[in-house]
């Protein structure tokens, strides 16, 4: 009996995390579990699983809870709340195994302690290891503890490893739909509205992460999970366009030998996978074969999508220089889709923001929170720059990446 807590019980991956454990009732049991200000699913989750503790982000959303909890007659579930409560249901004595799928950096801190109290993690959060994954990964070898990719392209990465040693590994190729602009001429970039970068031709995400698909930017920040998932240097992380999303990721090995691994566009077999490690076990997630008649690769165009190519250059730099990567997108993605800036602006701010970042290791989660808090008042300074004066984010003027 494998025992979870949930980190973002209510998103997508949480929702499908909590489908497989009703699929596999005796090899699974929900023992805590963290949401954002989803009330009424958080106390739909909580009263059908009775986890011992659950989290939510306000003090005030978590009072409103008890009092439906006690209405309920479930008073006997703890509630907590704030980054506080998400590294309380994250280290609970009962836990084994974190899914950590919150977005952005609000998870930080509780991956962080989960790995630090010895528990096993599943990683759905890019943010994690793209701003701390020098800080997670050493923790996890301290502990002996495994690291195990949620995300569709990390895991098939993972699977394909099982067929050799990590030293034997030439390279990697982790996979790209292009999003809907493959084909769309950099000079029409300029004039994307809001409405079509959203209307992703093959996965239905949130909406920042279907802009960063547009950008390309979210295969930007793969390269760097794969490189500290896996201790690879950016030059062994290789991104190709596959826009029939067949293949996932593929491993090419020293002797020539490529492994594969392709599967349903389901999350719940990445999940299942991660929970059921190092076993795989039965399920019902069938690929058809046949869909394999057709299918395309191309090099991305790094001078169309330029965020690829500055997530290549944090990832050389690291330390700062990809929090401030992070933090700039976050920015820059809000303020497009609230009609502040373009879309061909958003690698323009994030390339400034990186830009005004000392590269600098970081030596503490509070070292890492520091410093996107101050890439965040950066890029904020940037987005009321351009209201202010209602012209372009101008072309930056200096390297990317170049170590202070």
């Amino acid at each position: 009996m494998r025992r979870i807590a949930i980190l973002g019980s209510t998103g997508s991956i949480g929702r499908s995390t909590l489908n497989l454990a009703e699929s596999y009732p005796e090899r699974f049991q929900v023992v805590s579990l963290a949401a954002g200000r989803n009330l009424d699913a958080m106390f739909e989750q909580a009263a059908h699983w009775r986890p011992r503790v659950v989290s939510v982000a306000a003090e005030a959303d978590a009072e409103v809870l008890k009092s439906r909890f006690k209405t309920a007659g479930l008073s006997n579930i703890e509630v907590v709340h704030g980054s506080a409560g998400s590294v309380r249901v994250a280290t609970h004595p009962e836990v084994d195994f974190v899914v950590s799928a919150i977005v952005g950096v609000a998870g930080l801190e509780a991956t962080y302690e989960a790995v630090r109290a010895g528990k096993t993690v599943g990683l759905a959060n890019k943010e994690c290891l793209v701003v701390a994954g020098e800080l997670i990964t050493a923790e996890a070898r301290r502990q002996g503890r495994p690291l195990l990719p949620i995300d569709s392209e990390h895991n098939a990465v993972h699977q394909c490893l099982r067929g050799g040693k990590i030293e034997e590994v030439r390279r990697i190729w982790l996979t790209a739909s292009g999003g809907p602009f493959l084909k769309t001429p950099k000079s029409e970039f300029s004039s994307i509205t809001v409405q079509q970068a959203l209307k992703h031709p093959t996965w239905k995400m949130g909406k920042r992460i279907t802009i960063d698909s547009a950008t390309l930017m979210n295969k930007g920040f793969e390269v760097i999970e794969a490189c500290r998932l896996f201790n690879l240097a950016p030059s062994q992380v290789e991104v190709i366009v596959h826009p029939q999303s067949t293949v996932h990721s593929m491993v090419e090995f020293v002797d020539g030998s490529i492994l594969a691994q392709f599967s349903v566009t389901d999350m719940r077999l990445p999940i299942l996978y991660a929970l059921t490690y190092p076993e795989r076990i039965e399920s019902d997630l069938r690929f058809p074969v046949m869909y394999l008649r057709h299918l395309e690769f191309c090099p991305p165009d790094l001078e169309k999508f330029p965020c690829l190519r500055l997530a290549y250059e944090a990832a050389e730099a690291g330390g700062a220089k990809t929090i401030a990567l992070n933090a700039a997108d976050e920015i820059a993605v809000a303020a497009f889709l609230d009609g502040c800036i373009r879309f061909d602006e958003i690698p323009r701010l994030i390339e400034n923001v990186i830009s005004a970042t000392k590269s600098h290791k970081l030596e503490s989660i509070k070292q890492v929170l520091e410093a996107d808090t101050e890439a965040r008042r950066v890029a904020r300074e940037q987005v009321g720059q351009v209201n202010r004066s209602n012209s372009p984010i101008p072309q930056p003027t200096s390297e990317i990446g170049q170590r202070e």
